[in-house]
């Protein structure tokens, strides 16, 4: 039954046309508009518990640092919006499944820019301890849900990739794909904001900090976003520390300190757009009003078409043509054309000069306006995060947009 309600949810979002297109669009959005919406999901609540030790339940931890946490938010970041799954001891559905679908429901209908859900891990190794970060994704070892940190009550918050009844293997793992492609460097992003962070705090840090996991609540959600386990409730240390209003500020302070980081690298990007943009808008500004350069020939003068004199001037032309690219990647060596570092770019990759250590510059795309490569840049950065316009004269680059 349970797996019939849970094709019911998939076929709805994954046969509505915003997979490739609101999905990539609401990317863009957050690119040019920041994070203006931010939703925290606390773990459980209700009839569903969560992990259970010494008669601390994981739903009332998460919601005391949820809570904390969101007040931290609207004081420090003003404008910002922040929205909860919950703010009581409450479930969200009947069972499960629908509980965590309500969560991901919220969410969307707010439109959020961030997601984020808190929650606390348990294992029966008492001495396991430590903080760390989930994001949405598949790699092998992820299909094995029964790692020795997690208890087996949270089985159930895992998206299975197997050949059922209903024949939905293959849809998942499409849909689980296209949500990496989509928003993966964001939430990976994200996570790295909220691991950096917890170190910053001195907490302690899992071998593997970051993981991919297969998630219900991160898989129907329509944002960037990450779950992150804030300690271990079996560890005697970390349940008393968890427990008191000091730690629970603490790791509160940890996470608001993430967002925040996340928050203001978006905004860099969208003002380095509107710059470009800007810039882009003045030079076009300056070439009209500019008078024609005495070295040009006057109009009705140029050389006769196909005469060296004619084919040395078009020549002279390309060295002095000014445009802009999407730069990939530097190199202190060339770098084969057909090269795996340029991931779907294989082929298309042109070398320029540049400056520095790293004089070998590979971009992709020639374009008039710092505005035409910019939006060749939003595509880009899905394979280069790190990607970025930059301004050429013939072989050379001249400046970074």
């Amino acid at each position: 039954m349970a797996r019939m309600k849970f094709f019911a949810i998939l076929l709805s979002v994954c046969t509505i046309p915003f997979i490739n297109g609101a999905r990539a669009e609401n990317i863009v959005s957050q690119r040019t508009e920041g994070v203006k919406v931010v939703v925290l999901d606390p773990g459980h609540g209700g009839k569903f518990p969560g992990a259970v030790w010494g008669g601390v339940k994981e739903k009332d931890l998460t919601l005391s640092v949820a809570l904390k946490l969101g007040a931290l938010i609207e004081e420090g970041m003003p404008g910002v919006k922040v929205v909860y799954t919950r703010k009581t001891d409450k479930q969200l559905g009947d069972e499960l499944i629908d509980d965590l679908q309500a969560r991901a429901d919220i969410a969307n209908k707010s439109k959020g820019d961030l997601f984020l859900s808190i929650h606390v891990n348990a294992s029966k190794d008492r001495s396991a301890r430590g903080v760390e970060t989930l994001v949405m994704g598949e790699t092998p070892k992820e299909q094995q849900y029964n790692e020795a940190a997690l208890i087996s009550s949270n089985r159930e918050e895992y998206i299975e990739l197997v050949d059922d009844a209903e024949g939905t293997a293959a849809m998942k793992r499409a849909y689980v794909q296209n949500l990496q492609f989509t928003y993966g460097t964001y939430s990976m992003a994200f996570a790295r904001s909220i691991q950096d962070s917890y170190r910053t705090h001195g907490r302690h840090m899992r071998k593997v900090g970051i993981k991919t996991k297969l998630l219900r609540v991160l898989f129907a959600t329509n944002m960037p976003g990450a779950l992150t386990e804030i300690g271990f409730m079996s560890n005697a240390q970390e349940m008393a520390y968890l427990k008191s209003e000091k730690g629970q500020r603490e790791v509160a302070r940890s996470l608001y300190d993430a967002v925040k980081s996340y928050a203001d690298r978006v905004e860099a990007i969208r003002r380095a757009e509107e710059d470009a943009e800007r810039q882009d808008a003045a030079a076009a500004s300056d070439r009209t009003d500019e008078p024609a350069s005495e070295t040009e020939p006057a109009p009705g003068t140029a050389p006769a078409s196909g005469t060296a004199a004619a084919k040395e001037a078009e020549a002279a032309g390309a060295e002095r043509k000014t445009f802009y690219a999407v730069q990939l990647l530097a190199s202190a060596e060339p770098v084969a054309a057909r090269s795996a570092e340029f991931k779907s770019y294989r082929g298309q990759a042109k070398c320029y000069r540049g400056q520095g250590r790293l004089p070998y510059k590979y971009c992709v795309g020639e374009f008039p306006t710092a505005a035409a490569a910019q939006r060749k840049l939003k595509e880009v950065r899905k394979h280069f995060p790190d990607a970025f316009v930059v301004c050429c004269r013939g072989g050379e680059i001249v400046s970074k947009k």
